[in-house]
């Protein structure tokens, strides 16, 4: 048997006479089981091109929809292949416009940023929906 600090932060310290071996397999056990709980946050992605066309746009708004009800993070990108990169401002007008649609559903978490050949939205779903 040992004498084992529990909480040494209160006022007077908090100790008990345990099996300080018998405490460390317990916390241990504690700790694995609060980190099963944890909700794990998944990020969807949602890929748009330049010249994507309103049919398709709103199929994925309804995707996206889906993914934040869910309580998933989306990340919508628009890739731009070859010359297409010279219409940034279509790519960044597609992404501004995806995020009025979910304003919502969801909250901008980072607003369009072109890097590389991608400009990429990143959007998280608000706290006070419920998740199914």
């Amino acid at each position: 048997m040992d004498l084992v600090e529990i909480v040494p932060t209160a006022e007077p310290p908090v100790c008990r006479i345990i099996e300080y071996q018998k405490f460390l397999y317990d916390k241990k056990k504690k700790e694995k089981e609060m980190k099963a709980k944890q909700g794990k946050q998944v990020v969807k992605e949602i890929r748009f091109g330049p010249n994507t066309d309103e049919h398709d746009f709103n199929f994925k708004v309804k995707h996206a929809i889906t993914f934040l009800d869910e309580g998933n993070k989306v990340k919508a990108y628009v890739h731009f292949k070859g010359r297409s990169i010279a219409y940034k401002e279509k790519g960044e007008i597609i992404l501004l416009k995806f995020a009025q649609a979910l304003e919502e559903y969801g909250k901008v978490e980072l607003m369009p940023k072109l890097e590389g050949n991608r400009m990429f939205l990143h959007l998280a779903p608000l706290a006070n929906k419920k998740k199914k």
